[in-house]
């Protein structure tokens, strides 16, 4: 069941992420300072790669569960929705207060490449071949 959900999780992100990225460019355009459009932007690239990591991870748990994965996983789900959604909130309300949030979230996404770099130490294989 938690690789299922984490499957849907994964994939509404992905929505998100497209529905944010056309939003961005066609919703912000002409309305929103260009400094406030360039932090949007990068809340959807962040998002986006760490989505694509994420789908990676569980490709890699169909052909060999390590443990620490679902630590990877959830890492990068907490930096994308402290990261990318105060950047989200940030340009949509104006909400300056949400500023010292997003750090903590770049921190957490650091700490999923750590902790996906530690996964694959502990791999003997990563194919899952002995």
């Amino acid at each position: 069941m938690p690789h299922r959900l984490a499957w849907i999780a994964v994939a509404l992100s992905g929505f998100v992420t497209v529905v944010a990225g056309a939003f961005g460019t066609h919703g912000l355009e002409g309305r929103t300072p260009p400094e406030l459009v360039r932090a949007f932007e990068t809340a959807v690239r962040y998002q986006a790669w760490h989505t694509l990591a994420c789908l990676g991870i569980l490709v890699w748990q169909q052909v060999r569960e390590v443990k620490g994965q679902y630590l990877v996983l959830g890492l990068w789900a907490a930096g994308m929705l402290l990261f990318s959604g105060s950047l989200y909130l940030l340009v949509l309300t104006g909400a300056r207060v949400l500023g010292p949030v997003t750090p903590v979230g770049g921190v957490l996404l650091m700490l999923g490449w750590l902790a996906l770099a530690w996964c694959a130490w502990r791999a003997q294989s990563l194919s899952g071949k002995a």
